[in-house]
């Protein structure tokens, strides 16, 4: 266990962010499900809120941001295709 009050401090801090940043993670991957999944207008729509959360997520840290830029990149082409 951390010896002083900062450690302990930086170990609730890190739980903390740790738990979000799984949760982005998942609201990810359900979002790229569905957005590699949908047709049409309901396609472009899902892909365009996909590449959005994928921004945000790359702003914020919780993925890298050529990760984000594949995985727009990779759904754009699928949505446009079918489209």
């Amino acid at each position: 266990m951390a010896n002083t009050k900062q450690a302990q401090k930086y170990i609730r801090q890190t739980e903390t962010r740790t738990e979000r940043n799984r949760n982005e993670r998942s609201r990810l991957k359900t979002l790229a499900k569905k957005a590699h999944t949908a047709e049409g207008e309901e396609g472009t729509k899902i892909a365009r809120e996909y590449a959005s959360a994928l921004d945000k997520a790359a702003k914020r840290g919780v993925i890298h941001p050529n990760k984000a830029a594949r995985q727009k990149s990779a759904v754009a082409a699928k949505a446009f295709a079918k489209a």
